[in-house]
């Protein structure tokens, strides 16, 4: 339980970082908006109301802190096509300057959804209910 505990606090740091970071440095966040979607400026500043807001909830929402892991999860699921575009384009913010580091990038989004669902007890909650149906129709 100690494990999952920091787990939520570590993951709480990103959101709540990256979130700020939005409005600190919108230029980087900007730069990796889809070109394909419109207003990306107030994309980033929504996205980083958004983040805050799951670290908040994150902390403050111990009842909920399920679905509250879905919903961390489904958001980071959602921005993942920014670091595809990222790639794709060759568009360097955050100090990744080389498709190397824009491609290992890629490989921690997966890293971050996995740990939403893990911390927040998501995963074993869907385990135990798939179990519980499983059990319930025999």
């Amino acid at each position: 339980m100690r494990l999952k505990f920091i787990g939520r606090l570590v993951l709480a740091a990103i959101l709540l970082f990256a979130g700020i970071g939005h409005f600190r440095s919108t230029a980087e966040f900007t730069a990796q908006v889809p070109p394909w979607i419109p207003a990306a400026e107030i994309v980033v500043y929504v996205s980083g109301v958004i983040e805050i807001a799951l670290a908040v909830a994150l902390i403050a929402l111990p009842r909920h802190r399920v679905i509250v892991g879905w919903i961390i999860a489904g958001f980071f699921i959602a921005i993942f096509p920014g670091n595809v575009s990222q790639f794709i384009t060759q568009t360097d913010a955050f100090g990744l300057d080389s498709d190397t580091a824009r491609f290992v990038r890629l490989l921690f989004q997966p890293l971050l959804v996995v740990l939403a669902l893990w911390c927040t007890g998501a995963w074993q909650h869907l385990r135990r209910s798939k179990g519980a149906d499983t059990k319930g129709s025999s």
